[in-house]
Parts: C-alpha cells; sequence; structure tokens
C-alpha cells in the first residue's frame, strides 16, 4: 500500500482522539486487512504511545493490497469484569448477534476479539431453544471455535480462555477506508456503531443503491432460479424456496434497473421470469396461477403470489419495452376471478383444485393485488381489470381499511389515484393508512391540512439514513465474512444469523429507490 496513503490513515485516526487508555496509559489498535476475497486478517498492536504503536501498524499495512479494505480502530473504555458477568449478561439478550463490544481472555491482549470478529464468526452462540422476539437468546461462548480461530489467527495460543476468571471488555473508535476514501466510524451506543458515518447520505445512498442492483441481480442462476439467501456467520446457502419471494424479488430488481440504468441485467431478469413461469405456475383453462410448493403438505395458490407475478410481469414490460410476457399477464387476470367474493374482498389462499383453503390469512394480500391490478390496468386499459380494482378498494373503504396501517393499501391508493384522480373515499383511505387518526374534514380544501408532513418527512430521512447504517453489507462489516465482496450491496438481518435473503434485499431496495425518488 502507498506510503502516502498510510500516512493519511494516520492523521485520520489521530482526529480521532482518545488514543490511550487512562488507567493503563498504553495504545492498544486494532488493524483489519481484507483482500476482498478473504475475512479480514486482524490484529492487535499495544504499545506504550500511539507512535509506537503506528510503527508496527505501518509494517502491517504496507503489506496491504491497494485496493484493499482497511479498518483501524483504537480500543478505549477497557473495563474488567468477572466472566460470569459476561455470560449473565449473554445469556439475558434479547437477539443473538447484539453484543456490541469487544473482549480479551488476557489483560495483555493477546486473545482479545473485536466486536464484528465475534459477530462475522459466530463465536457467540444462541441457545437452541431461542425463539427471536419470544425469549431471550440465552447466547453462550463457544470456546473451542474461539480457540481455534485465535491459533490460527496468532500462530499459538497459550492459554486455555475457557478457565479464564476475568476478561477485559471494551469498545473502540476508527476508520474505514476502501483503498480510494477513508470514513469514520460511527462509536456511539445505537445500531450505527461500527459503520461510517455519512458524510453525503444522498450521494452514499445512491451509491448502494447501486450496489445493491448489483448484488440483487448476481443471485440470478444461469437457470433463472434465484440463490435464495444465506446465513454469511455460518457459511451456509438457504436451500428453501417460495413463489412470493420469486416474483417479488423480480419486481423490485426491476425497480433497480429502472433507477440505476443498468439494462444489462434485464437479460437476467427475463430468465427469471421464464424460470417462476415454468416453475411457479400452473395452469387452469385460461388461467394462470402462482403456485407454491410447499415443503410439508400440498401445494397452494396465495392471493399474494398472483399479485406478485402480475406486478413483475407489467413491471418488466415497462422496463424492458419488450411485451413478450403480455399473455401471460392476462392469464394470471383470468386466475384472479377465483379469488373472488361477491362482497369484492377476495378469498386469500386456494388448494390447486381452485377450492377455498383460507378465505383470510394476511391482511396485505388484499392491497397486494389491488396494486398488482391497477400496474396492470395502465398496461391494457382492460375495464374489466378496472371494475375489479374498484370493486376491491370499495370494498376496503366500506370495512375501514385504513385502519390496518399496511403499506400495500398505500401502494394500491397510490396507484388508483394515478387511474380516479378525484376519488376522495379512495384518498381518505390512503390517508388513514398513513397516519393514526384521520378527522372528518369535508369542509377543508385540502385532505392534508391535519398532517404534520414535515414530521413525516424527518422520518422519513431518520429511516432511510437508519437502514443504510444498521441493514446493509457495508464493506467495513462484510470483511469479518466469508468471501466479503460477494455481500457488498446485500441486506441482512443481524438476529438471524446476519441473513441476507432475497426478500430482505428486495423490501430495502424497494423503500429506499422510493425514499430516494421522492426526496431527491
Amino acid at each position: 500500500m502507498k506510503k502516502a496513503l498510510i500516512k493519511d490513515f494516520k492523521e485520520a485516526v489521530q482526529d480521532l482522539g482518545n488514543l490511550q487508555d487512562h488507567a493503563t496509559g498504553l495504545t492498544t489498535l486494532a488493524v483489519s486487512i481484507s483482500d476482498r476475497r478473504h475475512r479480514a486478517d486482524v490484529q492487535f498492536i499495544r504499545a506504550s504511545s500511539f507512535n509506537r504503536a503506528w510503527t508496527d501498524a505501518e509494517k502491517l499495512l504496507a503489506g496491504a493490497p491497494q485496493d484493499g479494505w482497511i479498518r483501524i480502530e483504537v480500543v478505549h473504555a477497557i473495563q474488567q469484569l468477572p466472566l460470569a458477568t459476561v455470560q449473565q449478561e449473554l445469556a439475558e439478550m434479547s437477539r443473538m448477534n447484539y453484543w456490541r463490544r469487544g473482549i480479551s481472555f488476557d489483560e495483555a491482549f493477546h486473545t482479545a476479539l473485536l466486536e464484528m470478529e465475534i459477530n462475522g464468526h459466530e463465536f457467540f452462540k444462541p441457545g437452541k431453544d431461542h425463539k427471536i422476539g419470544k425469549n431471550p437468546s440465552a447466547t453462550w461462548i463457544d470456546y473451542p471455535h474461539i480457540s481455534k480461530y485465535l491459533k490460527r489467527r496468532n500462530g499459538s495460543l497459550d492459554i486455555d480462555i475457557a478457565q479464564a476468571q476475568q476478561v477485559w471488555v471494551f469498545t473502540t473508535s476508527g476508520i474505514f477506508s476502501d483503498g480510494q476514501s477513508i470514513w469514520h466510524l460511527n462509536d456511539s451506543e445505537t445500531g450505527e456503531k461500527g459503520i461510517r458515518q455519512l458524510v453525503n447520505p444522498r450521494q452514499e445512498l445512491r451509491d448502494y443503491l447501486v450496489q445493491g442492483e448489483a448484488f440483487l441481480a448476481r443471485q440470478i442462476k444461469d437457470s433463472g432460479q434465484f440463490i435464495y439467501g444465506y446465513y454469511p456467520g455460518l457459511q451456509r446457502i438457504l436451500s428453501s424456496y417460495n413463489s412470493v419471494r420469486h416474483f417479488s424479488s423480480i419486481y423490485a430488481l426491476l425497480e433497480a434497473v429502472e433507477f440505476t440504468g443498468n439494462v444489462a441485467d434485464l437479460a437476467k431478469v427475463k430468465d427469471a421470469l421464464q424460470w417462476g413461469l415454468q416453475e411457479l405456475t400452473l395452469t387452469k383453462d385460461d388461467a394462470l396461477f402462482a403456485v407454491e410448493h410447499r415443503k410439508q403438505g400440498p401445494d397452494e395458490i396465495k392471493l399474494g403470489a398472483q399479485a406478485m407475478l402480475i406486478l413483475a410481469l407489467c413491471k418488466y414490460q415497462e422496463v424492458a419495452h419488450d411485451e413478450t410476457f403480455l399473455p401471460q399477464a392476462q392469464q394470471v387476470f383470468n386466475g384472479v376471478v377465483a379469488f373472488r367474493q361477491a362482497s369484492g374482498r377476495f378469498n386469500h389462499v386456494l388448494n390447486t383444485d381452485l377450492t377455498v383453503k383460507d378465505a383470510f390469512r394476511i391482511i396485505y394480500y388484499e392491497g397486494e393485488i389491488t396494486f398488482a391490478l391497477a400496474r396492470l390496468y395502465e398496461l391494457t386499459h382492460d375495464e374489466q381489470v378496472l371494475d375489479t380494482v374498484q370493486q376491491s378498494l370499495d370494498f376496503m373503504v366500506a370495512n375501514d381499511y385504513g385502519k390496518y396501517h399496511d403499506h400495500w393499501i398505500s401502494y394500491a391508493v397510490n396507484e388508483a389515484l394515478q387511474i380516479l384522480p378525484d376519488n376522495r373515499d379512495y384518498m381518505r383511505l390512503g390517508l388513514k393508512n398513513v397516519y393514526s387518526h384521520l378527522a372528518f374534514i369535508e369542509a377543508r380544501d385540502t385532505l392534508l391540512e391535519p398532517y404534520d408532513l414535515i414530521r413525516l418527512r424527518r422520518a422519513w430521512k431518520m429511516r432511510a439514513e437508519h437502514e443504510l447504517a444498521t441493514g446493509a453489507f457495508q464493506p467495513e462489516l462484510a470483511m469479518y465474512f466469508y468471501a466479503p465482496a460477494k455481500f457488498v450491496g446485500g441486506f441482512f438481518a443481524r438476529h438471524d444469523h446476519f441473513r441476507t435473503r432475497i426478500d430482505d434485499c428486495e423490501h430495502f431496495l424497494s423503500g429506499l429507490i422510493n425514499y430516494y425518488n421522492d426526496t431527491y
């Protein structure tokens, strides 16, 4: 690595301040280096001053690749605790992977581990009976796993960490570089901890959305099927599959292609649509149905999957300007008729013989199908499709669906108002769905007056930046997992082995793209 960049690193680390432990007077640095293909190599350096510690750090950095991912952290707030105290704290944590501090099993920091070494390798594991959101995580320390890692990292291990009576828990502040830019890492005690501080949120959000589109496109195999997802901490690929998520991921990917302009990925999208139509549908007369192949029990036909299939087909035609799938879109609408009730409501789940399995399963199916049909009408101008949209919305108005605050209803109303711009009942439905309460405001000139739109936009900004900082596989996080570059652009669920699944990615991508387009 070039000396000029190493000099910039030194200045950036010095800017952090708090370079020495006040209790011991020592400086402790943790230097993490990844070549993007392999997990970061982590080395702890301890010396009597920052300059002496930096001399050793420079030697490590000199051998790093110029485009390597570099993370340099200063250890501070060291606290000596009985190991039993830490074990109790781990057991009581509500969720796995929520341990956010480093730990050393010896005072000299030969056995020190950064927070992301711990979480990236899953050195702390949840109890076998842990149910997310239901009970404490019962997290325990996997000593054999840690010992094996420390022997490999350090070349040897002189102590039995499982026999330690005391441990040293610590926090850090630091910097990260991708070889081009340097970011300070967030060191607050919030979910953003350890992730870059955003300097230009607009540009950084856009940059990550470009990476997000590329990540989701990479998950499409040559066959057209997606790689469903990963447990990065466990080095496992998820083997299950789901028709709703197949088609909804295609839809989100098309939104992303439209956003980035990367039309080269449309060929992969078309492959995914063709695979889905071949493997995840069945035909009855002139009607086409998305079918769920369940691991246990008979196949079923879900209204939500039907909606996502329509949306994917319509979005492909809109973005690719290719009418290849228009006949199938009409056939899927023919299938929607089988879900209809006379009241305007839809049955939610059918058996493959089209008998009703579940009249109701989950509230958002109505919003999904209405949104999808509104999109279909905009392509076909089929009056039968428009009639179905109106009947569904009229049913939701009559039955006060705004009280459910479901985002699919918002999508449906927003799309329907492109077609029926003067329907104030639909406006009220959409507004009540967004806000907690809706006053009856017949005498007002505008429906928006009772609502604090400034507060709403402030909340959008806060949530978008929070999601980018706490759910995105930025390089400074990905570098601690296997095959780090593979995960950049993905989105994860920390509490579930840092799971990154196609539906995790499509939800983040779609939401953040819509936020960006509305805000900027």
